[in-house]
């Protein structure tokens, strides 16, 4: 194992116990997109070695979890084979793994459907127009699920979004509800309290337990919110899809 990949330093990547059936495998302590792409790959990576009793991957902002059946492999057994996973390549430097998508899902920029756009606008210091322009048209990148099932945390949005929480949660918002802060996006896939400003709302269903695929969206896949009117947000609401498109970008 290399002497650089150890759970005492700071230095990163850094591999760390997590319980007595699970290992973390960190980038940073705090998001930004070399990590994240990072945790994507080697996410992927990990789950093509295809390790005898490890039962889940998951990513995380910028990490990687991988629980194992610690009767069937040693702690250290594991450690081994991700560190030298680790040492294959500079993980903070590789391409985002293959197969992933592009969504395009419809939303509306405020209004009585998302009742904060125009403070977090303000905010940010643009006029609501050109804020609704430059948002609706920004490409960004699940980078974890989360919180509910399918929930995606997607950014990073440019430096004037990094906005702070709101000091009082909003009691409720609804699915498809499209929340920022922190240069982040949200989108919900149920109603639930926020601190985050509600700035758009989509007719996007995220969770569909009787989809070949549950989770419409995948970490690392690429999400656009073209900007449409209440009447055809309204006219989505019965859309199965919510009228949401994709493509292949990987």
């Amino acid at each position: 194992m290399p002497n650089d990949v150890c759970a005492c330093k700071t230095s990163y990547p850094r591999l760390a116990t997590a319980g007595i059936d699970g290992w973390l495998v960190q980038f940073n302590d705090s998001l930004d997109d070399a990590a994240n792409r990072a945790a994507l790959a080697f996410a992927a990576a990990a789950r093509k070695e295809k390790w005898p009793s490890v039962s889940e991957i998951a990513s995380t902002l910028t990490s990687v979890y991988v629980r194992f059946d610690p009767l069937l492999m040693t702690h250290d057994d594991l450690r081994s084979r991700l560190a030298y996973l680790l040492d294959t390549k500079d993980w903070l430097t590789v391409d985002l793994p293959l197969g992933r998508k592009r969504f395009c899902i419809p939303c509306v920029w405020g209004g009585e459907r998302a009742p904060q756009f125009e403070d977090a606008a303000k905010a940010a210091g643009m006029m609501p127009d050109v804020a609704r322009a430059a948002l609706s048209q920004t490409v960004v990148r699940v980078q974890t699920l989360g919180f509910s099932p399918g929930q995606p945390y997607l950014g990073q949005l440019s430096q004037e979004w990094n906005l702070p929480r709101q000091r009082d949660l909003t009691p409720r918002v609804p699915p498809g509800a499209l929340v920022l802060a922190i240069r982040q996006f949200v989108l919900f896939g149920i109603s639930a309290p926020t601190g985050w400003l509600h700035v758009g709302q989509t007719a996007v269903r995220l969770f569909d337990p009787t989809r070949d695929e549950p989770f419409l969206l995948r970490p690392g896949d690429e999400v656009v919110f073209p900007s449409v009117c209440q009447q055809t947000l309204e006219e989505l609401q019965s859309d199965p899809t919510g009228g949401v498109t994709c493509e292949a970008v990987s």
